[in-house]
């Protein structure tokens, strides 16, 4: 989740040590504050940077990336699973 305050190369260097833990999955989304608290969003990410990031994680060899603003952990989970193989 996006918008609580990380910079852009913070993000690619989460994504950097994502990858030599060998994850290969990776969903990038807007962080929306639930009812009743928590934290506040610090700023919307928008759709172009969202694309941007996207570029970054394709480019470090993640084997299926999804990000947008809607975009949750299970967002199109399947697809993910089937498009590197190991769908059910």
């Amino acid at each position: 989740m996006l918008g609580l305050g990380e910079t852009f190369a913070e993000v690619v260097d989460c994504m950097r040590d994502l990858r030599t833990a060998q994850v290969d999955l990776l969903t990038l989304g807007q962080y929306l504050r639930p009812k009743g608290g928590a934290l506040p969003v610090s700023r919307y990410v928008t759709p172009a940077e969202f694309k941007e990031l996207k570029a970054a994680a394709e480019s470090l060899d993640f084997a299926h990336v999804e990000s947008g603003p809607l975009v949750r952990s299970s967002y199109r989970a399947e697809a993910a699973f089937d498009s590197i193989g190991r769908g059910r």
